[in-house]
């Protein structure tokens, strides 16, 4: 099936004179079919360069809202979308639809995850927008397992570092990270902040990267890891061996740990006093009984087409009809799932 606009469409008229690209490249990226995971700070960037650049089909899963602190860096939404709490998917969505009617666009608010995966069409690349590592492995192991091209980023502070992966080609994120580093070693925008131009480069590699790939131009892709420092002037390609690491789990062996069963069912979102509930079985919440119940109770209460919004016990709830939930003010996983089976889990 046809997807996209003709290749002759004027908007895309200075992309085509780039010769490497061409009106074939140009013709390929409007059948291409992109899925993002996370649609964050480098999410917003990469998701407005590829729909402008005329990318075919966009699959966007994100499972936060959109909260004022974003808008330095995410470039999509508004302080509107801010102050209604907004699924970010959604809200970068319809932005990109102003954008570019023509690209279609599948936004998903809720966590990625193996089931998530599952009930997608085969994209033609993942890229990572997300903010920790047991995400990008998993992303790593889904698309070493499928043979799907994946291009890996990351920035915090004034640093960053991102790089393609082609199954079976190049080496995978395990290859070059093993094993996430403990969680108290890792910054995150938290503890060191983030500056935009940091995210602006490595959302621009990522770009490049998944360009090439979906105009069928793999060949061109880089072979190695970027690194960046924006603050200090810093920017290296660092160089792997350009070969999948033989004693890598998922290169090597044909293992893929972030595949096996085991479901995390309350954990804290990177960089806030926030903490996401997850079913274990998935659930659909009537939201308009649970809204009538929590009037006399809640503040703040709002119901949109999306989610139930509600303030209660120092406690901020976003709450998904799929019966997940964000709760904001609270540090702890334990905590949050005591206050999600008080106003929520018993409730719908």
């Amino acid at each position: 099936m046809t997807r996209g606009e003709p290749a002759a469409d004027p908007r895309f008229s200075r992309q085509v004179r780039f010769a490497p690209l061409g009106p074939d490249g140009q013709a390929s990226l409007l059948q291409a079919r992109a899925l993002l995971v996370g649609a964050g700070a480098l999410g917003t960037h990469i998701a407005d360069a590829l729909v402008r650049a005329g990318v075919g089909e966009l699959w966007l899963v994100d499972r936060d809202v959109v909260e004022v602190d974003n808008l330095p860096r995410q470039i999509l939404f508004t302080e509107e979308d801010a102050a209604e709490g907004r699924p970010k998917a959604h809200a970068a969505a319809a932005r990109l639809a102003a954008v570019r009617a023509e690209c279609q666009l599948h936004p998903m608010a809720e966590e990625f995850d193996a089931e998530t995966f599952a009930r997608l069409p085969t994209p033609d690349v993942i890229l990572d927008g997300t903010d920790n590592f047991a995400t990008r492995y998993l992303i790593n192991d889904l698309a070493h397992r499928a043979g799907i091209p994946w291009v890996y980023g990351g920035a915090v502070g004034a640093r960053g570092t991102a790089m393609a992966v082609l199954p079976g080609e190049t080496p995978c994120l395990r290859c070059l990270v093993p094993q996430a580093p403990p969680a108290g070693e890792i910054a995150n925008c938290e503890t060191a902040g983030v500056l935009a131009p940091a995210v602006a480069m490595v959302a621009a590699f990522q770009t490049a990267q998944a360009l090439k790939i979906l105009s069928g131009r793999s060949a061109d892709v880089a072979r190695g890891a970027l690194d960046v420092d924006v603050w200090n002037d810093r920017y290296a390609l660092r160089l792997a061996d350009g070969r999948p690491a033989a004693d890598c789990v998922a290169c090597g062996a044909g293992e893929y740990p972030a595949l096996q069963p085991g479901h995390r069912s309350a954990t804290r979102l990177c960089g806030r006093r926030a903490v996401q509930v997850q079913p274990p079985n998935g659930a659909t919440l009537d939201l308009e009984r649970i809204a009538a119940g929590l009037a006399p109770l809640a503040q703040d209460l709002q119901l949109t087409p999306h989610l139930l919004r509600f303030s209660i016990e120092g406690c901020r709830f976003s709450v998904f009809r799929g019966g997940r939930a964000l709760l904001f003010g609270v540090d702890e996983p334990t905590r949050a799932q005591i206050l999600y089976d008080r106003y929520v889990g018993t409730a719908g």
